[in-house]
């Protein structure tokens, strides 16, 4: 590969540009160009010498950004995507492959299958399970993906080889590559992501809404820390995340509303041994799953 295309350089895109800097001499790393729509954060990381080059958003520009361009990884919010593939979609040769680095995928591809055409088979759909709260260039770390999970959901159209590229990219990296339908893969992270950041928000939301919000936010120690940390994560981001998924979060969030109702019984009917069972058996798993994620890193 010997150019890379980034729109969006923020966290994920600014930390794949590190991490492909880092992983070898100057021979083997890309001419890494960024594209987005502020001039101000693409200036920021060039001068921080994250990417090479940029280029605006603007369609007058685009053709210079894609020239000779080996893979784009679309590293924006998802709703965004539709608009980018269209302004690349001109400046696309046969060997140029396209990924991305959304949180949901069902509607990704449908998005690039719908504006490629028959160069949708060059699209690769992609998820690094890597990230902070914290958003922007600035974040951006070398080491973000390294050990971490990258998803990929190619379809019966997707080139095998365009497949191939990916991955050796994303495990170039530093992350662990694995494969499966964009369906599975929004059902899965409906429930263990995509819940947990609207949890997050909607509790902080609830008591910042307090006339005594400075006074509990006084109070909040770890525990508050820990459960609300991903309430920092970017809106813009987290909302357009949220809207794609809509179908399968909103049965998230009634099993959860099911589970809650549950718990109120059992405070109502001051039932003890109910609240202790509902707790062991959430402790028993948690702890099972932090001790089977320590083991596997």
């Amino acid at each position: 590969m010997k150019k890379l295309v980034i729109f969006g350089v923020g966290l994920i895109g600014g930390s794949v540009a590190l991490a492909l800097k880092k992983s070898g001499g100057a021979d083997s790393v890309p001419h890494i160009v960024g594209v987005g729509r502020s001039q101000e954060s693409l200036s920021e990381a060039l001068n921080l010498g994250v990417i090479d080059a940029y280029s605006d958003a603007l369609q007058a520009n685009i053709h210079k950004a894609m020239e000779g361009a080996d893979l784009v990884l679309i590293a924006a919010p998802v709703a965004q995507t539709a608009s980018i593939l269209q302004s690349i979609k001109p400046h696309l040769n046969n060997n140029t492959i396209i990924t991305d680095a959304g949180s949901t995928k069902s509607d990704v591809l449908a998005c690039a299958k719908e504006i490629l055409g028959n160069q949708f088979n060059q699209f690769v759909g992609g998820h690094p399970i890597a990230g902070a709260e914290k958003s922007g260039v600035t974040a951006a770390m070398a080491d973000l993906f390294k050990g971490k999970n990258v998803v990929l959901t190619p379809t019966s159209e997707t080139n095998i080889h365009a497949v191939a590229s990916v991955a050796k990219f994303w495990q170039t990296c530093g992350a662990n590559v694995s494969e499966m339908p964009a369906e599975t893969h929004d059902s899965i992270f409906a429930a263990v992501s995509h819940l947990p950041h609207l949890l997050a928000f909607a509790l902080v939301d609830e008591i910042a809404s307090r006339p005594n919000a400075a006074q509990l936010f006084s109070f909040a120690a770890s525990g508050f820390r820990d459960f609300t940390r991903i309430a920092g994560s970017h809106p813009e981001m987290w909302r357009d995340i949220s809207l794609a998924n809509k179908a399968a979060l909103l049965g998230e969030i009634n099993a959860y509303q099911d589970e809650l109702s549950q718990l109120k019984q059992l405070l109502t009917n001051d039932d003890g041994a109910g609240l202790q069972a509902l707790f062991e058996r959430a402790s028993i798993a948690r702890n099972a799953w932090a001790n089977n994620k320590n083991n596997n890193q």
